[in-house]
């Protein structure tokens, strides 16, 4: 038998454990308090943020045998089902792959089959930006008037794809990126359940790779235990991604800083020669000395980057902004121009060294 993904392992099972979108879980569990779900829901945020996974607690709590305060009970056999993946009242559709007209049809037709064991029928239609024109128009007009026992639920990472016809006839929620914080403090609870070692830099490097995204660190962290075990390093960490950790970036964004270009370019060279990715890099490095820059010029920003580094990252930078002085603005396009040219670039580390050696060398 498999082993069960940690993502799917830890996902939440009731509304009260999705993190980061207090105001969305509060107003879905009052709906199913109140037994007033609507026809069609849309959700919009970015990956990983909890929208399938609210989408499928609507689906538990709409057939659930014994609700509970507005929370699915987790234990009669509707719910289980749905967690296996078996139910058949549950519909999940990927419109990256199943984006055509033909596809909508079928489910349109699909829609007037009576539930096979519940009160309603749930459709969740993941990416559902990836509709074609045509795929969009034919489900316009079964939202217009959805029976009365079925449920729409769009899942998009991008609201604007998503026609006005249709925004307008479903119940709209945004879900925001998670903080940092948010993600390590869930990725602590899952190392402790699994009795992972780690140590908080490496956890920090997993939270920030994601990007925001719960799953994405899950997933991460599953990957690395898969092959390392129970004992989990930096260098693993830093192995996987092709990615430096956090302190030897602010080391490296210090020497530029100062004009260290000997440093810099030694370190540079020790960087590319450990194989990490290096547009990676300069893009992290680019987002560092833009946070400095920030910080700089306008100090009353930190709590903004409250949500994106943990507080000794965030001691780094702000040290490093005392250092920064407009004449680093122009290092700072000249990193970004590098970056452009570095991702489509066979040698990567030239335009990057020569965006560095302009910038220092007078």
């Amino acid at each position: 038998m498999s082993k069960l993904a940690l993502y799917r392992k830890y996902r939440p099972s009731i509304f009260d454990e999705i993190i980061g979108q207090e105001t969305v879980a509060r107003v879905l569990k009052e709906a199913a308090r109140q037994n007033r779900f609507a026809h069609a829901y849309l959700f919009a945020g970015p990956r990983g943020t909890g929208k399938t996974t609210a989408a499928r607690l609507i689906a538990k709590i709409a057939n659930c045998g014994s609700i509970h305060d507005g929370e699915p009970c987790n234990d009669c056999s509707s719910c289980r089902s749905v967690d296996d993946g078996i139910n058949l009242d549950v519909i999940e559709i990927d419109a990256a792959s199943n984006r055509g007209i033909d596809e909508i049809r079928n489910l349109r037709e699909n829609v007037r089959v009576a539930p096979a064991a519940g009160k309603f029928r749930i459709f969740i239609i993941d990416e559902a930006h990836m509709l074609t024109k045509e795929a969009f128009n034919a489900l316009l007009k079964t939202l217009e008037e959805p029976p009365s026992n079925v449920i729409f639920i769009l899942a998009t990472t991008e609201i604007e794809k998503i026609p006005a016809t249709i925004r307008s006839r479903a119940q709209q929620f945004y879900f925001r990126r998670v903080s940092l914080k948010q993600i390590v403090d869930k990725l602590q609870k899952i190392i402790k359940a699994e009795e992972i070692k780690i140590d908080s830099e490496t956890l920090d490097l997993i939270a920030s790779s994601a990007e925001g995204s719960f799953r994405d660190a899950e997933s991460l962290l599953d990957q690395l235990y898969s092959f390392k075990g129970k004992d989990i390093l930096l260098a693993d960490v830093e192995q996987t991604l092709g990615k430096i950790g956090f302190d030897r970036l602010s080391e490296f964004a210090g020497h530029l800083l100062r004009g260290n270009l000997n440093a810099v370019l030694e370190t540079l060279s020790a960087i590319n020669d450990g194989g990490y990715n290096l547009p990676q890099f300069t893009k992290d490095l680019i987002q560092y000395l833009r946070r400095a820059a920030v910080l700089k010029f306008n100090p009353q920003m930190e709590p903004l980057f409250e949500r994106e580094l943990s507080r000794d990252h965030l001691a780094m930078v702000t040290s490093h902004a005392k250092l920064f002085s407009k004449d680093h603005l122009k290092q700072l396009k000249n990193l970004i121009a590098a970056y452009g040219q570095m991702r489509y670039s066979q040698f990567p580390i030239i335009p990057l060294e020569i965006a560095i050696i302009e910038s220092l060398k007078k």
